[in-house]
């Protein structure tokens, strides 16, 4: 899935370059290629697909990650359940069938070992195919992060597996709450990566949202008929609303493969400290930058023409680009798409 626009990296991300077209968590790889590149071992380069919007398609497809045809373009936003409605329908419609298994991740991750990465997909695939579950990996947590969901986990799916069952979907907690989870053990992050059969997915979603199940079957039988205007039409009926809101927390069959590889959601620009390297004084400094005596800052001058110099600074965040100049703390970096709305406002 690699639909979103990024605003909180901005003035970096714009529009046409959203953050999975940025070289965020690597410095020679946008997220994109990233996640793109880990996948392939394991289904070969020919099955990664895209998921995304219309108007990512032409950057995506033009940027080489993956075969252009395998670009799949929802018509509409429709959150992430009708991302996954869409491609599943569009996916059974190219293959004709119905023996697909389907692994969902996103293009905005940082993953800190990808072997590891890959034996945990492949755990995680398996015991889908194996016993019919929608699955997900849970992140262990490593700080009581308030930004993330959380999993509450149960009991073993059977002796000498990893793999628990989801007991329930917590959402962003408190930071009471977040200091709790992590406390007791028997919660972990929620990572957003799904493995189900296609078989899986249709039946769960007939329980859980019977009318979205019959417009995805009504899409994938207008693709394969080649209407693909028919197709658009059905996909304006679904609702928008996200995967674990709509499907994963009511779903009865749902298991959890605890991650064995280090995980970080690349959401702001304060994860950068966690993904890329460090100078003495913990500061990320990319681009033409002079600092004096900063201290754990994110530093980035890309494409503004001129140094950015910064003295005597703690704990911020200044970008520089042709687009804009942010500077904020790293503790607001969150908010920084607050300013987006802003300039979109006085835009209009």
């Amino acid at each position: 899935m690699a639909g979103g626009s990024g605003e909180r990296f901005w003035p970096l991300s714009q529009p046409d370059r959203p953050k999975q077209l940025l070289k965020l968590a690597h410095p020679g790889m946008t997220l994109l290629e990233e996640a793109a590149a880990r996948v392939a071992p394991l289904v070969g380069a020919e099955n990664v697909f895209v998921a995304t919007t219309r108007a990512l398609a032409e950057p995506i497809a033009t940027s080489g990650t993956i075969p252009a045809a395998n670009v799949i373009a929802e018509p509409t936003r429709r959150n992430t359940l009708g991302c996954l409605i869409w491609a599943s329908a569009t996916l059974a419609a190219r293959f004709d069938s119905e023996d697909l298994s389907l692994a969902v991740v996103t293009a905005d991750h940082s993953i800190g070992d990808e072997e590891a990465f890959r034996a945990t997909v492949g755990e995680a695939m398996g015991l889908a195919e194996e016993t019919g579950a929608l699955v997900t990996i849970g992140i262990r947590p490593t700080r009581a992060e308030t930004g993330y969901g959380y999993l509450e986990i149960g009991e073993p799916m059977s002796p000498g597996r990893a793999a628990r069952q989801a007991r329930a979907f917590r959402e962003k907690p408190s930071p009471a709450d977040a200091a709790r989870y992590v406390a007791g053990g028997r919660h972990l992050w929620n990572s957003g990566m799904f493995f189900w059969t296609l078989a899986s997915f249709q039946r769960e979603l007939s329980a859980a949202q019977p009318e979205s199940f019959a417009v995805l079957g009504a899409i994938r039988g207008a693709l394969t008929r080649g209407d693909e205007n028919g197709a658009e039409r059905l996909f304006g009926q679904l609702p928008t609303i996200s995967v674990d809101k709509g499907l994963m927390e009511l779903a009865r069959h749902v298991a959890v493969v605890p991650a064995e590889f280090v995980w970080d959601d690349v959401g702001a620009w304060d994860a950068l400290q966690r993904c890329l390297p460090t100078d003495a004084e913990g500061n990320v400094v990319q681009g033409a930058v002079v600092q004096i005596d900063a201290k754990g800052c994110v530093l980035i001058n890309e494409g503004l023409g001129a140094p950015v110099g910064v003295v005597g600074i703690e704990n911020l965040v200044v970008v520089a680009s042709r687009h804009g100049v942010l500077v904020c703390p790293k503790d607001q970096a969150q908010r920084v798409r607050e300013i987006v709305a802003r300039l979109e406002r006085e835009r209009a």
